[in-house]
């Protein structure tokens, strides 16, 4: 059993400890929070061993009334892998602390590349973390890109991926975020950083992309224009992305119109907290002219990136090869909607 910390428990690490104890060959052992919240409170109550991430800080946990097991260090220590899900810039301070203790770390998407060994996406490198001391799991953009670019590339060849991503606002909780009003191009130059960022997996794929932020917090909606090396028939296309397990084709007959239907989907579907771990693919709207493929497909950023964090676990740790880490994780989660 692979022993897990959990540095952070927000957005992404709440819903990575969750994952991980549904594992066959995983367990949490302790999460990390830098203050006592209702978060810190809902691990308590879960089971989670609380650790405290800053010394300082102890004591405002004892005043809230929650026990803590020991400060960050210790939980790092006796780990055989660190999920660091701590907010951008954080998990580069935290990276001396893990190799300190000789503990390989997960990064998210909003560290830097350079930060570490190599940055990931189950569907595309999972061999590329093989034993490697320090993994950036990719953003969630980046992940939606690259699990859909992965098998056209096989399939055709890809000569050029221009896509343009209409992101959130803020998360349901970020109530800092905005535009609240606005239609925001983010950033107004091009290419956004996406781009360059899908090239840490594929270092040899030509892609643009363009941002811009909307006041929505329910998803992400990427507008997909990628060039094959070969004509193509849209038929033919959505069978190939059908038999992918992350990619969700939503078929014309479930009048799911937007991301506000989409997620009452999942929440009808019983996924927990409502979230989506699948790309969300408009399957009317994959088109071919020549050798041009159109498609829209919605990304849940709270919650693609957790799969991809508990494979890069196994990848790390060489405890599966890419096949059976995905099949797993896929049949724990419950992924296919």
């Amino acid at each position: 059993m692979q022993q897990v910390a959990i540095n952070g428990y927000g957005t992404i690490g709440k819903r990575v400890a969750d994952a991980v104890r549904q594992q066959p060959d995983m367990e949490v052992l302790g999460v990390a929070k830098t203050r006592p919240n209702f978060e810190a409170e809902t691990a308590v109550e879960k089971g989670f061993p609380l650790y405290a991430a800053v010394e300082e800080r102890e004591h405002l946990f004892d005043e809230a009334g929650l026990e803590i097991a020991g400060p960050v260090e210790d939980l790092v220590a006796e780990a055989d892998v660190v999920v660091d899900a701590t907010p951008s810039g954080i998990g580069a301070q935290n990276r001396a602390l893990y190799e300190e203790y000789d503990t390989p770390a997960l990064y998210q998407g909003g560290e830097d590349a350079d930060l570490v060994d190599t940055s990931f996406n189950a569907r595309s490198n999972f061999e590329d973390a093989a034993d490697a001391d320090h993994v950036r799991v990719v953003s969630c953009n980046t992940t939606g890109l690259s699990r859909v670019i992965a098998p056209l590339r096989e399939e055709y060849g890809v000569e050029k991926v221009r896509a343009t991503l209409v992101r959130r606002g803020g998360d349901p909780g970020q109530t800092s975020r905005g535009p609240i009003n606005d239609i925001l191009p983010n950033p107004v130059t091009i290419p956004s950083h996406h781009g360059p960022d899908v090239e840490t997996i594929f270092d040899d794929l030509d892609i643009d992309t363009l941002g811009m932020k909307v006041p929505a917090t329910l998803m992400h909606m990427h507008s997909l224009n990628v060039t094959v090396a070969e004509e193509v028939d849209a038929a033919e296309v959505r069978e190939l992305l059908a038999d992918e397990s992350r990619l969700f084709l939503i078929p014309e007959r479930l009048d799911i119109d937007g991301s506000g239907k989409l997620k009452e989907y999942a929440m009808d579907a019983g996924r927990p907290r409502g979230d989506i771990w699948e790309n969300c693919i408009w399957e009317e709207s994959i088109s071919t002219v020549g050798d041009d493929l159109y498609l829209f497909q919605g990304i849940h950023q709270e919650s693609d990136v957790v799969p991809e964090n508990v494979d890069a676990i196994r990848a790390v740790t060489g405890s599966a090869d890419a096949a059976e880490s995905i099949e797993t994780t896929n049949e724990t989660l419950g992924i296919g909607l």
